[in-house]
Parts: C-alpha cells; structure tokens; sequence
C-alpha cells in the first residue's frame, strides 16, 4: 500500500444473499484514495455509495477482492482488529445523529476517548477542543433534546473528530439538516479537513455536500461510472 494512500480497494465485488440467489450491490470496483482527501461517493439510492462505504469502514466485509484501509487489509482482519481500527483511527458520522439521550454534549463526545482508555485530564481537554471546533462551547451540559437538530450534528461531528482519527466516513451527514445548517455543518468539516489533515469520505446525494468536495466518485448500478477532481469546489469548477 502506498504511503499516501489511506484507501486502496482492488476488484472490490459484494453480493447479498435475496431468495435463493444473489443480489450484487458493487462489482469491479477500484479505487484509492489519499490522506487529506474531501471526498464523495455519490449517486442514486441503490446505486451502493452507502455500502461501500461501510466496507470502507469495516462495518460490512467484501465478498470478493482486496479492501486496505489504513495499512489493514480488512477482507483478512478478525472482527476485533477491525473494531480497534474503527476505535482508534476512525470517526463516523450518520443522518441519525445517534447522541445518548441522556448525556449532555461533553458526555457523548467523551465517548469515544472513554473506549481508548484516555486518562480525564486529557480527556477534558480534547473534548473542550473539539466542542470549541463545532462552536458548542456554551451547550457543554446541554442534553440533545435541548439542542437543534444543526446542533445535535455538530455535536455528532464533534464525537466523531475528537479522537483526532486520521479518516472520517460521513453518511448523508445533511440529510436532516436546512439549507443554512447543511452550509454551516459542510465548512466546519472543510475547515477540520484543512486543518487536522484528516480524510472524509462521504456517502450522498445531495447537492448541497457535492458543492464542497474536491473530489467526486460517481456510482450507479454498483460500479464507479465516473472519477472527477474539482478545482474550486465552492464553485463547482472541474479540472
């Protein structure tokens, strides 16, 4: 694998058992995809943006061919090395915010240094952090159901990138959000990606994320269709 790459899928094909056959979501997909990259798999729904990206993630194993993910090969890794890739080196965000209703702001996005075993100072320290990236320093005690739904993503956002891991997979991360949250929600990830170096692939169709990436891999019927940089992406420009 190369240094530069944080993804590397080889004749990627997964198939799901239907009745007494097969449906095949992803056939003969390949695909790299380097650290820093902002990054979208885009398409219809059915066209398997949202398995691959569990794929990515290890969240789903692949039926055929070689998936390389941060220098693990996850078709051949047990399910706890996945799920220690995932813990460490990972972040996730959804459409479902997924916040623990009962815990305020600092308690879910502890969360995830609470699994890596970080002591409390620094604990304390990484979350005030991360909180102040999504700029909720002052819903710290909040509980989710006090907070907007925009609010509530940035929190799940602020979980998600406070480990600092060195991939994010964000699936229709806008999905619930208005348009001004959506903008709103897109440069604070911008911003992390730039500032952290952390890779984000998402998993959309909406043309409000497509307006921020640098890259758009486009997906139908289970294969990559099309593969574009884009130049400046707020514009829109393709190389």
């Amino acid at each position: 694998m190369s240094n530069n790459n944080i993804v590397e899928i080889q004749e990627l094909i997964k198939q799901f058992p239907v009745g007494g056959g097969f449906f095949t979501a992803l056939k003969d997909i390949n695909l790299k995809i380097e650290i820093g990259e902002f990054t979208g798999l885009v398409g219809p729904s059915g066209s398997g943006k949202t398995t691959l990206l569990n794929i990515i993630g290890g969240l789903d194993s692949p039926t055929q061919g070689n998936v390389n993910v941060l220098g693990i090969d996850l078709g051949s890794s047990s399910h706890n090395k996945r799920a220690t890739l995932r813990k460490t080196k990972m972040g996730f965000i959804f459409q479902s915010y997924n916040l623990l209703p009962v815990y305020s702001v600092f308690e879910n996005v502890e969360l995830p240094l609470i699994l890596n075993k970080v002591n409390s100072n620094e604990r304390k320290k990484l979350v005030e952090q991360a909180v102040e990236w999504v700029g909720l320093t002052n819903k710290l005690k909040s509980r989710p159901n006090m907070l907007s739904g925009g609010e509530c993503q940035r929190t799940a956002i602020a979980r998600a990138i406070v480990h600092k891991p060195a991939l994010i997979l964000a699936d229709e991360p806008t999905a619930n959000l208005d348009a001004e949250n959506s903008h709103q929600i897109m440069k604070i990830m911008v911003c992390l990606n730039q500032e952290l170096n952390t890779s984000f692939v998402f998993a959309t169709h909406d043309e409000k994320i497509m307006a921020y990436l640098r890259r758009i891999i486009h997906l139908e019927d289970g294969q990559i269709v099309k593969d574009e940089q884009i130049k400046n992406p707020e514009m829109g420009e393709k190389r």
